[in-house]
Protein backbone atom coordinates (compact mmCIF):
# COMPACT_ATOMS: atom_id res chain seq x y z
CA UNK A 1 0.00 0.00 0.00
CA UNK A 2 1.12 3.55 -0.77
CA UNK A 3 0.00 7.05 0.18
CA UNK A 4 0.59 9.03 -3.02
CA UNK A 5 3.30 11.18 -1.46
CA UNK A 6 6.23 11.14 -3.89
CA UNK A 7 9.66 10.63 -2.36
CA UNK A 8 11.90 11.24 -5.36
CA UNK A 9 11.98 11.63 -9.12
CA UNK A 10 13.83 8.75 -10.73
CA UNK A 11 15.16 8.68 -14.28
CA UNK A 12 14.83 5.87 -16.81
CA UNK A 13 18.33 4.85 -17.95
CA UNK A 14 17.53 1.69 -19.89
CA UNK A 15 14.70 -0.33 -21.47
CA UNK A 16 15.16 -3.94 -22.55
CA UNK A 17 12.27 -5.89 -24.13
CA UNK A 18 12.04 -9.58 -23.16
CA UNK A 19 9.16 -11.31 -24.91
CA UNK A 20 5.98 -9.45 -23.86
CA UNK A 21 7.77 -7.89 -20.85
CA UNK A 22 10.10 -4.91 -20.53
CA UNK A 23 12.99 -4.73 -18.08
CA UNK A 24 13.36 -1.12 -16.96
CA UNK A 25 16.53 0.31 -15.41
CA UNK A 26 16.28 3.50 -13.39
CA UNK A 27 18.55 5.81 -11.45
CA UNK A 28 17.51 7.33 -8.11
CA UNK A 29 19.42 8.32 -4.99
CA UNK A 30 17.04 6.33 -2.76
CA UNK A 31 17.82 3.15 -4.72
CA UNK A 32 20.80 2.77 -2.36
CA UNK A 33 18.22 1.80 0.29
CA UNK A 34 16.31 -0.65 -1.95
CA UNK A 35 16.48 -4.42 -1.68
CA UNK A 36 15.57 -7.07 -4.24
CA UNK A 37 11.86 -8.08 -3.96
CA UNK A 38 10.82 -4.67 -2.58
CA UNK A 39 7.65 -2.99 -3.90
CA UNK A 40 8.08 0.53 -5.28
CA UNK A 41 5.44 2.67 -7.01
CA UNK A 42 6.59 4.04 -10.38
CA UNK A 43 4.16 6.75 -11.60
CA UNK A 44 1.68 4.93 -9.36
CA UNK A 45 2.41 1.44 -10.70
CA UNK A 46 3.59 -1.04 -8.07
CA UNK A 47 6.64 -2.85 -9.46
CA UNK A 48 9.04 -5.28 -7.81
CA UNK A 49 12.74 -4.40 -7.58
CA UNK A 50 14.66 -7.25 -9.26
CA UNK A 51 18.21 -5.83 -9.18
CA UNK A 52 20.06 -3.10 -7.25
CA UNK A 53 23.49 -1.63 -7.95
CA UNK A 54 24.26 1.54 -5.99
CA UNK A 55 21.90 4.27 -7.16
CA UNK A 56 20.67 2.17 -10.10
CA UNK A 57 18.05 -0.57 -10.04
CA UNK A 58 15.78 -2.60 -12.31
CA UNK A 59 12.13 -3.63 -12.39
CA UNK A 60 10.09 -5.69 -14.86
CA UNK A 61 6.77 -4.63 -16.38
CA UNK A 62 4.52 -7.36 -17.81
CA UNK A 63 2.16 -7.03 -20.78
CA UNK A 64 -0.93 -6.24 -18.65
CA UNK A 65 0.93 -3.43 -16.88
CA UNK A 66 2.17 -2.01 -20.17
CA UNK A 67 -1.37 -2.04 -21.63
CA UNK A 68 -3.04 -0.42 -18.61
CA UNK A 69 -0.47 2.27 -17.80
CA UNK A 70 1.77 4.83 -19.46
CA UNK A 71 4.91 2.72 -18.96
CA UNK A 72 4.96 1.87 -22.68
CA UNK A 73 5.45 5.61 -23.37
CA UNK A 74 8.69 5.73 -21.36
CA UNK A 75 12.07 6.26 -22.98
CA UNK A 76 15.59 6.86 -21.68
CA UNK A 77 15.50 10.14 -19.76
CA UNK A 78 11.84 9.91 -18.68
CA UNK A 79 11.30 11.24 -15.14
CA UNK A 80 9.33 8.86 -12.93
CA UNK A 81 7.56 9.59 -9.63
CA UNK A 82 8.80 7.12 -6.99
CA UNK A 83 7.32 6.06 -3.65
CA UNK A 84 8.26 3.12 -1.45
CA UNK A 85 5.43 1.13 0.11
CA UNK A 86 4.15 2.46 3.40
CA UNK A 87 5.54 0.92 6.56
CA UNK A 88 3.00 -0.46 9.03
CA UNK A 89 3.67 2.36 11.49
CA UNK A 90 3.75 5.04 8.79
CA UNK A 91 1.75 8.24 8.59
CA UNK A 92 -1.09 8.61 6.09
CA UNK A 93 -0.21 11.94 4.50
CA UNK A 94 -2.05 11.25 1.23
CA UNK A 95 -4.81 8.68 0.78
CA UNK A 96 -5.04 4.91 0.30
CA UNK A 97 -3.19 4.09 -2.93
CA UNK A 98 -2.84 0.47 -3.98
CA UNK A 99 -0.37 0.90 -6.83
CA UNK A 100 -2.89 -0.76 -9.17
CA UNK A 101 -3.42 1.66 -12.05
CA UNK A 102 -6.97 1.56 -13.40
CA UNK A 103 -6.43 3.33 -16.72
CA UNK A 104 -4.69 6.25 -18.36
CA UNK A 105 -5.97 9.75 -19.04
CA UNK A 106 -4.94 12.43 -21.51
CA UNK A 107 -4.05 15.91 -20.34
CA UNK A 108 -6.26 18.33 -22.26
CA UNK A 109 -5.28 21.69 -20.75
CA UNK A 110 -2.72 23.19 -18.39
CA UNK A 111 -3.54 26.62 -16.93
CA UNK A 112 -0.85 28.62 -15.16
CA UNK A 113 -2.57 30.45 -12.28
CA UNK A 114 0.09 32.94 -11.08
CA UNK A 115 1.78 30.59 -8.63
CA UNK A 116 -0.18 27.38 -9.14
CA UNK A 117 -1.42 25.28 -12.06
CA UNK A 118 -4.74 23.73 -13.05
CA UNK A 119 -4.46 20.48 -14.99
CA UNK A 120 -7.45 19.06 -16.89
CA UNK A 121 -7.71 15.38 -17.89
CA UNK A 122 -10.06 13.14 -19.91
CA UNK A 123 -10.36 9.35 -19.66
CA UNK A 124 -12.32 6.54 -21.30
CA UNK A 125 -15.62 5.71 -19.56
CA UNK A 126 -15.72 2.44 -17.63
CA UNK A 127 -17.56 1.03 -14.64
CA UNK A 128 -16.00 2.26 -11.41
CA UNK A 129 -14.04 5.02 -13.13
CA UNK A 130 -15.58 7.98 -11.37
CA UNK A 131 -14.40 11.14 -9.72
CA UNK A 132 -16.20 13.45 -7.33
CA UNK A 133 -15.40 17.05 -6.48
CA UNK A 134 -13.12 17.22 -3.43
CA UNK A 135 -12.60 13.45 -3.68
CA UNK A 136 -9.23 11.72 -4.06
CA UNK A 137 -7.51 10.73 -7.29
CA UNK A 138 -4.01 9.41 -7.94
CA UNK A 139 -2.25 10.78 -11.04
CA UNK A 140 1.15 9.27 -11.87
CA UNK A 141 1.28 8.13 -8.25
CA UNK A 142 0.55 11.57 -6.78
CA UNK A 143 -2.31 11.80 -4.27
CA UNK A 144 -4.49 14.75 -5.28
CA UNK A 145 -7.89 16.32 -4.68
CA UNK A 146 -10.34 16.61 -7.56
CA UNK A 147 -11.35 20.25 -8.19
CA UNK A 148 -13.94 19.90 -10.96
CA UNK A 149 -15.56 16.58 -11.87
CA UNK A 150 -17.45 15.65 -15.03
CA UNK A 151 -18.54 12.26 -16.37
CA UNK A 152 -15.23 11.44 -18.14
CA UNK A 153 -13.07 14.42 -17.19
CA UNK A 154 -11.78 16.22 -14.13
CA UNK A 155 -9.26 18.80 -13.02
CA UNK A 156 -6.74 19.15 -10.20
CA UNK A 157 -4.75 22.11 -8.89
CA UNK A 158 -1.01 21.80 -8.33
CA UNK A 159 1.02 23.86 -5.86
CA UNK A 160 4.61 24.90 -6.68
CA UNK A 161 6.16 22.26 -4.39
CA UNK A 162 4.31 19.41 -6.13
CA UNK A 163 5.07 20.91 -9.55
CA UNK A 164 8.81 21.06 -8.83
CA UNK A 165 9.18 17.72 -6.99
CA UNK A 166 7.12 15.45 -9.27
CA UNK A 167 6.87 14.90 -13.00
CA UNK A 168 3.89 17.28 -13.24
CA UNK A 169 6.36 19.80 -14.68
CA UNK A 170 6.73 17.42 -17.67
CA UNK A 171 2.97 17.06 -18.30
CA UNK A 172 1.65 19.07 -21.25
CA UNK A 173 -1.58 18.84 -23.26
CA UNK A 174 -1.55 15.45 -24.97
CA UNK A 175 0.53 13.76 -22.25
CA UNK A 176 -0.77 10.40 -21.06
CA UNK A 177 -0.86 9.86 -17.28
CA UNK A 178 -1.72 6.93 -15.01
CA UNK A 179 -4.94 7.06 -12.98
CA UNK A 180 -5.88 5.14 -9.88
CA UNK A 181 -9.39 6.02 -8.80
CA UNK A 182 -10.23 6.18 -5.10
CA UNK A 183 -10.69 2.63 -3.73
CA UNK A 184 -13.67 3.62 -1.56
CA UNK A 185 -15.35 5.22 -4.59
CA UNK A 186 -14.71 2.12 -6.70
CA UNK A 187 -16.36 -0.16 -4.13
CA UNK A 188 -19.30 2.22 -3.70
CA UNK A 189 -19.82 2.35 -7.48
CA UNK A 190 -19.67 -1.46 -7.69
CA UNK A 191 -22.23 -1.90 -4.89
CA UNK A 192 -24.59 0.68 -6.38
CA UNK A 193 -24.40 -0.92 -9.82
CA UNK A 194 -25.83 -4.16 -8.36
Amino acid sequence: MFTGIIEELGEVIGLRPAGMNVHISLKAEMAREFRVDQSVAHNGVCLTVVEVNGDEYSVTAIEETLKRSNLSDWSVGTHVNLERCMSANGRFDGHIVQGHVDTTAKCTTVEERNGSWNFFFEYEPASGHITVEKGSITINGVSLTVVHSEEISFSVSIIPYTYEHTNFKDIIPGSRVNLEFDIVGKYAARLLSK
